[in-house]
């Protein structure tokens, strides 16, 4: 990485966090680009070249948690032996991390529900749910009934997570529901062995 795209890399990941900061204290409406700009230390049309728009910047937020996530999941994979426990797994661990932030993520979960457009949160949510529960199965290289499948999963959990913080649902009750949702969504989901004969478990990228 060039000393100017180490620079820009830096730029773009201290407006991220301003804008984190930001609805973490008062939702999406604190959002502000200009008040993101000036926490960031950029001009305002530094932010805009990089975030078009309030959306761009909530997107990114997401995607920076999923990040995480997927670290976390590098870290420790998860141990259970079926798809759906180790799905649920996953998903628990993504419900406790944003939690943390309750503020933020119901900016987030909320914005993304709401928005009209196409954002990457759910494809890469369904991509993960694959990757642990199908054996490393990619998007690619799953079927559309695998697609939908994981994709069901993924949509139940933000909309139990968006009811959490509403105060309709407790964590336990969450966790209930989503092991309801993934016993009957993921239990043929697995991903076959290969012609060697060897189990295609899903491992760190």
């Amino acid at each position: 990485m060039t000393t100017r795209s180490r620079s820009q890399h830096q730029r773009r990941k201290r407006i991220v966090r301003a804008a984190a900061e930001l609805a973490a204290r008062g939702g999406v409406e604190a959002m502000q680009m200009r008040t993101v700009a000036e926490r960031a230390g950029v001009a305002l049309g530094t932010l805009y070249r990089y975030f078009p728009s309030k959306l761009d910047l909530v997107v990114a937020v997401v995607s920076e948690e999923i990040d995480l996530l997927e670290n976390s999941i590098e870290r420790r994979p998860p141990e259970a032996s079926t798809p759906p426990e180790r799905a649920v797994d996953i998903l628990m661990r993504a419900t406790r991390g944003l939690m943390r932030e309750p503020e933020l993520a119901d900016a987030l979960i909320r914005s993304l529900i709401m928005a009209e457009v196409q954002t990457p949160f759910g494809e890469r949510m369904t991509g993960l749910l694959l990757r642990v529960s199908a054996d490393g199965l990619t998007l690619e290289q799953a079927s559309e009934e695998q697609l939908d499948l994981a994709g069901s999963l993924a949509s139940v959990w933000m909309q139990e997570l968006l009811e959490m913080l509403r105060g309709r649902r407790t964590y336990d009750q969450i966790q209930r529901r989503i092991e309801t949702a993934a016993s009957h969504l993921l239990s043929g989901i697995q991903r076959k062995s290969d012609p060697s004969g060897s189990s295609l478990r899903w491992t760190p990228r």
